[in-house]
């Protein structure tokens, strides 16, 4: 064996009628639940896995200190409770296509979150140029703590896609030709300058009265993406799809769900097909010419956009992003953002909205995003209303 392979489909009617009856169900998560307790070592394990450096983020002392009266984890915890999983459409390839994310409560450390998942059905099929056609499958995700309340909800979409057709297309991409990006030495220095010069607000408040439309975010910078990058935040941060297992218990695992696995043609063993972000031969094999971040990894950047311009004493209500294009390995990304709009919503909280991008070396915007920010004001205290008593 010199390639690895993948089992490849066409989008039939019957593969169709099949989802269109899934449409509302609630599914079966167990196999991918990555983390329940939010204990102090599993939010640093997160914190470390996205490269966040907020110090707040389960600190005892500064947590106390800080407006939510105790130690907490970042929003974005919830991806490594359940991110999501392998659902449907038998021998197509796929890739996470967007998210939207609402977050109602803190995460407390010591919190047990439950998630659940509902396929909400998809859309297409639909012509796309990276396969021949495509259908979106949507869900919805929530997040519950031990208390039963809502701490968080994500709406996401999957691209499903013909993988023969895209490997077809991909041999053919100009952009394969250039990969990976090479630096020299003296740009890798520049650019490791701009990823520590990455400063959090902190406990310093950003208020409401201070902000106007027109304001920047503060850029941050990611790069060049690595294997441990990936590694990290796959162990350590993320949710694999499904949970990573070894020897007889991976198996055991392939053997129920063939279409899990495929063989590696340098090591012959069996991987898991979300390898892709960190094996190269599985990329390909997906019709990628390189090996590329995770959708919910990149998401994750980009709360840390929000969260590091906004402070310890904000509010992240919402944050929405598409991702477009992949982002490789060797490939560095810088984000950026600005305020569109600064008011007081229906539930009198006193908000702004931002609009985002994120920039690879290439000129392309990989990850076009939104959010809404509450901050606070001479007249409220978002993380107050919000703070366990």
């Amino acid at each position: 064996m010199t390639e690895a392979t993948m089992p490849q489909a066409t989008i039939t009617e019957e593969m169709i009628a099949s989802m269109r009856a899934k449409a509302g169900i609630e599914l079966r998560i167990d196999h991918s639940v990555y983390n329940e307790d939010a204990s102090r070592i599993a939010v640093l394990r997160f914190v470390e896995g996205i490269g966040e450096v907020n110090p707040l983020w389960a600190d005892t002392e500064l947590g106390e200190a800080s407006p939510f009266g105790a130690a907490v984890a970042p929003p974005s915890f919830v991806m490594g409770c359940f991110s999501g999983l392998q659902f449907g459409w038998p021998g197509l390839g796929s890739f996470h296509s967007e998210s939207t994310l609402r977050f109602h409560r803190p995460i407390y450390i010591g919190d047990r979150i439950k998630p659940k998942c509902i396929y909400q059905g998809f859309s297409g099929p639909k012509p796309s140029s990276f396969a021949d056609q495509i259908v979106i499958d949507h869900f919805h995700n929530e997040y519950t703590n031990q208390h039963d309340e809502l701490v968080a909800e994500i709406d996401w979409s999957v691209i499903n896609y013909e993988r023969g057709t895209a490997i077809k297309k991909g041999a053919k991409s100009d952009v394969a030709k250039d990969l990976p990006q090479v630096w020299t030495e003296e740009a890798l220095v520049d650019i490791e300058a701009r990823v520590l010069a990455e400063a959090p607000r902190g406990s310093s408040p950003r208020y409401w009265e201070g902000v106007a439309e027109g304001d920047q975010l503060d850029e941050l910078t990611r790069g060049p993406i690595g294997t441990t990058d990936e590694v990290a935040f796959v162990s350590g941060g993320g949710a694999p799809i499904p949970r990573l297992k070894a020897n007889g218990v991976a198996l055991r695992d392939y053997q129920r769900h063939p279409a899990w696995a495929f063989r590696d043609p340098d090591s012959s063993a069996l991987e898991p097909i979300y390898a892709v972000h960190y094996n190269k031969h599985a990329a390909v094999a997906m019709g990628v010419p390189l090996q590329y971040d995770v959708g919910f990894q990149r998401q994750c950047w980009h709360i840390n956009l929000l969260t590091h311009w906004m402070g310890d004493s904000g509010w992240c209500k919402s944050a929405s992003a598409q991702y477009r294009s992949f982002v490789y390995h060797g490939d560095v990304i810088v984000m950026g953002g600005k305020v569109d709009k600064r008011y007081i919503d229906d539930d009198g909280e006193h908000c702004v909205d931002v609009s985002t991008w994120a920039r690879n070396q290439r000129g392309q915007n990989v990850m076009p995003g939104s959010g809404t920010i509450v901050l606070p004001s001479k007249d409220s205290d978002p993380i107050k209303d919000r703070a366990r008593s």
